[in-house]
C-alpha cells in the first residue's frame, strides 16, 4: 500500500513553483495485492489513481482510501496520481527497488496534472520548490501548525486556471518574483516575521477570490487572530494559515462558522510504501 500526503501549493506568489505537504492522506493499493480496508473504493477507468496507474505499467486494479477533501484546494488528484503510479512501479519491480529518484511519478504527475508544485509535495514531503522536472526541498527551523479552513463548496483547478488572464503586468511579474525569492529565504531562515510580506500574491488570488469571497474573509480572519501568514491553497477555495501552536487554537475560533478549520503539520516524508 501507498500512502501519499495532500499538498498545499503556490504557497501565495510562487504560481507552480512551490508547495508543501501537509498531514492529509491518501492510501492507494492493489486490489487483490494489498489489503484493503473497510472503507476504501475500488477505483473506476476515469478515477486519476487509477488512469496514472495504467500509465506507468501497473495491470489490474487499484483502490484508494482517503482524507483529503475532493475539489477544495488540498491536492487530492495529485497524491492519488502519485499513489497509483508508485502503486504500478511496486508492483513491477517490488517495494525493495523503489526510489523517488527512479521513480516516474514527479513526470506522469506533472503530465496529468498540468503542473509540479502539487506532485512535488506529494512525492517529496515538506516544503518543494519545483521547475523543469526538478524539485528541491526547503528545509526550515519552523515547526507550524498549518491551519486548513476548508468550506462546503468547491472549485474546479480547471476552471479556475482559465479565468487567469494571459498576460502579467511587470509589475507585477516583479512583485511576486520578489516574494517567491523572499519566502524561500524566510523559510530557511525561520524568519515568522517576513513571513506575512512574503506570501502576497498579484497573479492569481485576486481573480480567485472573486469567486470565493468567503475565502477571502477567512485569510483576513485568520491573519487578524495571529497566524503567521496565509494563502489560498492551490486554486481554493480551503485557506492555509501558519501559526505557533499556541496559537492553533485562537486562530481556528476565529475563522468563520461556515467552513471546517483542520489543524495540520507539515509532512516530511512524502510518499512511502506502508
Amino acid at each position: 500500500m501507498i500512502r501519499v500526503p495532500a499538498t498545499s501549493a503556490n504557497l501565495g506568489p510562487g504560481f507552480d513553483a512551490l508547495g508543501m505537504a501537509v498531514t492529509l492522506y491518501a492510501d492507494v493499493g492493489v486490489v487483490g495485492v494489498d489489503d484493503m480496508p473497510d472503507d476504501a473504493h475500488e477505483a473506476n477507468d476515469t478515477h486519476p489513481a487509477q488512469i496514472a496507474f495504467v500509465l506507468a505499467g501497473g495491470t489490474g486494479r487499484v483502490w484508494t482510501c482517503t482524507n483529503i477533501p475532493m475539489g477544495r484546494g488540498l491536492g487530492f488528484s495529485g497524491a492519488v496520481r502519485i499513489g497509483g503510479v508508485v502503486a504500478a512501479e511496486v508492483q513491477q519491480h517490488g517495494a525493495d527497488a523503489w526510489s523517488r529518484e527512479s521513480s516516474q511519478a514527479l513526470r506522469i504527475g506533472t503530465e496529468l496534472e498540468g503542473h509540479a508544485d502539487n506532485v512535488a509535495a506529494s512525492l517529496y514531503g515538506s516544503i518543494v520548490a519545483t521547475a523543469d522536472g526538478r524539485v528541491v526541498k526547503i528545509t526550515t527551523p519552523l515547526d507550524p501548525v498549518f491551519v486548513a479552513w476548508v468550506p462546503s463548496f468547491t472549485t474546479s483547478t480547471n476552471e479556475s486556471r482559465t479565468t487567469l488572464g494571459p498576460v502579467i503586468a511587470f509589475d507585477d511579474a516583479v512583485f511576486n518574483i520578489g516574494r517567491t525569492a523572499l519566502l524561500v529565504a524566510a523559510f530557511a531562515a525561520g524568519d515568522v516575521a517576513t513571513l506575512a510580506a512574503a506570501t502576497q500574491d498579484r497573479l492569481h488570488q485576486d481573480v480567485r477570490f472573486s469567486v470565493a469571497e468567503r475565502s477571502r474573509d477567512a485569510l483576513a480572519a485568520g491573519l487578524a487572530a495571529g497566524a503567521w501568514c496565509g494563502w489560498l491553497s492551490g486554486s481554493g477555495p480551503t485557506v492555509a494559515l501558519l501559526c505557533d501552536a499556541k496559537d492553533a487554537d485562537a486562530i481556528c475560533g476565529a475563522l468563520p462558522a461556515d467552513g471546517s478549520a483542520k489543524q495540520l503539520r507539515i509532512d516530511h516524508d512524502g510518499a512511502r510504501i506502508i
